[in-house]
């Protein structure tokens, strides 16, 4: 089953005027809650922090996954959502969506994080970061929002935000620019990755040939024409916890 984007999604958001940079900065550890009906692990509600971060090992300091397994590790070791997509979720829900509201450690101002490079690298501070791959929701959004039907929407909304990989160890704080220093010429952006996940486009080959995307990618696709075509045929779709 095709996942639709919602009739507006290829509108994304507009990077805002003046530089791009880190409008705010979320970490936060393990938590258990309540969810329907199951007692659960997150760490998607996270705390806004002040003043300067350490970015270090697979995380900023202060940060944790609760699932190390799908979740974390060194591909997926800082997560950035653009403060302009929670701007639309906002117009789209009717409510106001503070800033960390995704889970992301980085909030953003001044970016097109959907059209993100794979590959890109980011000056933040005294550390430099690169993407790796668009974040796929999981139910944590569900409990995040409270709503279970939320993850399939924000999946519709094709807004994924991006994660990255630590590649050189600094400091970074809220305020901080983002200093885009390397765009790989193959050009294969997170809404790319996107359109092959949902099956909007069957072509595989951006995955093989993106070294910089994060490696799980190549396993899922080695795996697809195995499981998820025959999930497509029995009308449904499985999804791979790429983050959440």
């Amino acid at each position: 089953m095709t996942l639709k984007p919602e009739p507006d999604a290829p509108s994304t958001a507009r990077p805002s005027a003046g530089p791009a940079h880190v409008q705010s900065v979320h970490v936060g550890g393990p938590k258990t809650y309540e969810w329907l009906g199951r007692t659960l692990v997150s760490s998607i509600f996270k705390d806004e922090v002040t003043g300067p971060v350490a970015v270090r090992g697979h995380n900023l300091e202060g940060d944790d996954q609760s699932d190390r397994k799908s979740h974390g590790g060194a591909d997926k070791a800082v997560y950035a959502y653009a403060r302009e997509d929670e701007d639309w979720w906002e117009s789209q829900l009717g409510r106001p969506v503070p800033d960390g509201f995704f889970g992301e450690n980085l909030t953003t101002v001044g970016l097109d994080l959907t059209h993100a490079v794979i590959g890109e690298t980011w000056q933040v501070g005294t550390s430099v970061l690169q993407v790796t791959e668009p974040r796929t929701p999981c139910w944590k959004l569900g409990l995040r929002s409270g709503d279970p039907g939320f993850p399939r929407r924000a999946a519709a909304s094709r807004r994924p935000g991006v994660l990255l990989r630590i590649l050189t160890e600094g400091v970074l704080q809220a305020g901080d620019p983002v200093t885009i220093s390397d765009r790989p010429s193959h050009g294969v952006t997170a809404a790319a990755i996107n359109r092959i996940y949902y099956g909007e486009d069957r072509f595989l080959g951006p995955i093989y040939d993106t070294p910089e995307l994060a490696a799980h990618w190549r396993t899922w696709a080695d795996h697809r024409t195995v499981w998820h075509e025959e999930d497509e045929r029995r009308g449904r779709m499985r999804h791979v916890n790429a983050s959440g």
